[in-house]
């Protein structure tokens, strides 16, 4: 008798990862889970793979030769919105990785396990999109937030009528904020709406987030008119 997935069949993961130990461990660990899988060493292999191959997911080591990591997140995000998770041996990179418009998702430092690293790329595929706006007539309705437009069901965002490209966390934190503009989200909560309840680290990431999306729209934390730091609580959308 056959067993069904944990997770979606074929969704497909590139890894670029020049320790090819390290890369064909990480391989078979996720084929196991039942994920279509391609390796690359190299930064310059590895956006040739990501642009050919629209990987769902990709994982990407930092100390890559060819291409730094940066730089390949870099060009991947001009083409793609795939998931991203870096790998890094130092938490101070992460800021430079997400704040300057570089767009990871999420992050694992090292040493760590490859099955806690599976277990990120599960999560990440499992997420509740924009907040789960589910099937009500609000939903079908843009929400608008002065000239600030998000498009719950066509998954968009548009600022002064011209769209704004986002990472598909950055999107997914602004549906969930957008979604109940009177609430105040602690950071746990936007942590469970939008990486999902099996998500574990640091949840600083949250705020390196909504810092790159607040300077996407051009908002100024003093004075914002979109997105709104609650003292003690979190975020909430509206103006201050």
């Amino acid at each position: 008798m056959s067993t069904r997935s944990p997770v979606e069949p074929l969704a497909k993961v590139l890894i670029i990862e020049d320790e090819k130990t390290l890369a064909e461990m990480i391989a078979a660990y996720l084929a196991r889970s039942g994920y279509q899988t391609t390796v690359e060493h190299d930064g310059v292999a590895g956006v040739h793979a990501a642009r050919e191959q629209s990987p769902d997911v990709v994982i990407l080591d930092l100390g890559l030769p060819g291409l730094d990591g940066i730089e390949v997140c870099r060009q991947i995000r001009t083409f793609s919105d795939c998931y991203v998770i870096v790998v890094t041996a130092r938490t101070e990179e992460v800021d430079t990785l997400i704040g300057l418009s570089v767009g990871a998702d999420d992050y694992v430092t090292k040493p760590f396990s490859v099955r806690e690293l599976v277990a990120r790329v599960q999560t990440v595929l499992r997420r509740p999109r924009g907040g789960n706006p589910g099937n009500s007539t609000a939903a079908a309705t843009p929400w608008v937030f002065g000239d600030l437009q998000v498009d719950p069901l066509g998954q968009q965002v548009h600022l002064k009528g011209e769209p704004v490209p986002l990472t598909p966390t950055e999107r997914d934190l602004l549906m969930t904020l957008a979604q109940r503009p009177s609430m105040a989200f602690s950071r746990t909560q936007l942590i469970e709406e939008v990486w999902g309840g099996g998500w574990v680290g640091d949840e600083h990431l949250v705020d390196v987030h909504i810092a790159h999306l607040r300077r996407k729209l051009g908002d100024n934390p003093d004075l914002a008119r979109y997105i709104t730091t609650v003292r003690g609580i979190g975020y909430r959308m509206g103006p201050g």
